[in-house]
């Protein structure tokens, strides 16, 4: 089998069980990605959706290709094919951070995914003002990625707010910045 031979885990003339590895051996032109994803994320995966790869040397593009049936610690396997070409430096067992993207929106409004804001929900976000101060305002959220989430409505484009937990100031609409 062509590639690079990576581990030979017996020794020389050891006696070796049927179905023991005896070698191990990669080729670095046909490298897929595992990702482990939390297994309360995986419920919206499908083979084929659209993945990026970082391996730190570039960005690859690929797709989900397998899912793994159980789950391990917590998080679930997702193999990610490569439809690009490797970056250099590419090798087996390298680390990597993956993104699969689960849905696309365009044209929408959207901003960092507050402390307390959950998808279809309306929240009291603090919108940030010229006069330096902050009003509460009921923003209606719509669908969530894991670190921005829609307006539906109650704020425009351009609109500054506070994304922090701003639970102490419940009993306030209005907070002086300074």
């Amino acid at each position: 089998m062509p590639g690079t031979l990576q581990l030979v885990p017996v020794e020389v003339g050891a006696q070796v069980a049927p179905g023991t590895n005896l070698a191990r051996v990669a080729n670095p032109t046909n490298l897929k990605a595992e990702l482990r994803i939390a297994e309360t994320q995986t419920k919206d995966i499908h083979i084929g959706q659209y993945a990026e790869v970082d391996t730190r040397n570039g960005v690859v593009k690929g797709h989900v290709s397998r899912i793994d049936p159980a789950s391990q610690g917590g998080t679930v396997g997702v193999d990610v094919i490569m439809d690009d070409a490797l970056p250099p430096g590419a090798r087996p067992d390298l680390s990597v951070d993956g993104t699969i993207q689960l849905e696309r929106l365009t044209n929408i409004v959207y901003v960092g995914r507050p402390a307390f804001g959950q998808e279809s929900s309306t929240v009291g976000i603090f919108k940030v003002l010229p006069t330096g101060e902050a009003i509460r305002t009921n923003v209606k959220l719509g669908k969530a990625s894991v670190n921005t989430i829609e307006v539906v409505e109650g704020l425009q484009p351009g609109d500054q707010v506070i994304l922090s937990d701003m639970s102490q100031y419940d009993s306030f609409d209005r907070v002086q910045l300074r």
